[in-house]
């Protein structure tokens, strides 16, 4: 078996499972109520540290300028896994890192329109419940392209990472492989 190496730290696998927990929860209960409230609070402070970890940092696994590329780049990633090729990332992948730039974006947009529509002086306010709702409902969307995008990744690459997002280690790079973040 191929040596293992640390991707990913615990405080960010942590994050990443608990804001996936409150999306989750907040659907189930997408009528409003206590528990979306609260939860979509929790789900707004968890994104916007990501957000801002993402931006500050200088840890590579961490740091959007480690992992999110340009539109040239990221079409080339496309081009060369739907060509048969199978590019390794240690870390996110270029659209994997888009991926996490959509998502990010929908939990703050949601977390920050829903705090606003209950504020007193935008109570219900038609344009902030529109937002609101489209910026939620998006994980409708994104939730299921995000998890097609690791299990495909995971096939093609022969490597669990729903189990690396658990453990936060992936098999260390081979002889040819990227060690791109």
């Amino acid at each position: 078996m191929r040596e293992t190496v640390t991707v990913w730290s615990g405080t960010v696998r942590a994050g990443h499972w608990a804001l996936a927990g409150c999306v989750l929860v907040c659907l189930w209960f997408y009528e409003g109520g206590a528990w979306h409230e609260w939860l979509g609070r929790v789900a707004l402070l968890l994104a916007s540290w990501r957000a801002t970890v993402g931006w500050l940092t200088l840890e590579p696994q961490l740091s959007f300028a480690n992992f999110v590329r340009g539109p040239a780049a990221t079409f080339a990633h496309a081009r060369a896994l739907f060509s048969g090729k199978r590019p390794r990332y240690l870390g996110h992948n270029p659209l994997g890192g888009w991926m996490i730039v959509a998502l990010l974006a929908a939990a703050v947009l949601a977390g920050v329109s829903g705090m606003a529509y209950v504020m007193e002086d935008y109570w219900g306010d038609p344009l902030l419940g529109a937002v609101h709702q489209i910026a939620g409902w998006s994980f409708v969307v994104l939730v299921p392209l995000h998890v097609g995008g690791v299990v495909l990744t995971s096939i093609l690459q022969r490597e669990n990472l729903i189990a690396a997002m658990f453990t936060g280690r992936k098999r260390a790079p081979g002889p040819g492989e990227t060690r791109a973040d």
